[in-house]
């Protein structure tokens, strides 16, 4: 019997950095670059590259789909 097993991000990240050369500090560098003026005009998200980059305050928690509606925390529209 084989059972399914649970892949976790730190997992895909330490392999795709690992076996496939990507360098994720370059990726990080990049996004923190990309989101740091939307994030000091204290936006929620930001677009770029065809992706919105979604911000609470100083950290970039998400990419979405650039088409998705992004609202502040606590509901609403802003």
């Amino acid at each position: 019997m084989t059972s399914s097993i649970f892949v976790s991000d730190h997992a895909v990240l330490r392999y795709l950095e690992r076996a496939h050369g990507v360098d994720i500090q370059a990726i990080r560098a990049h996004l923190a670059g990309r989101a740091a003026t939307a994030a000091d005009l204290g936006a929620i998200a930001v677009k770029i590259e065809g992706v919105k980059l979604v911000l609470r305050g100083r950290v970039l928690v998400t990419v979405l789909p650039r088409n998705v509606v992004t609202f502040p925390p606590g509901g609403g529209s802003r």
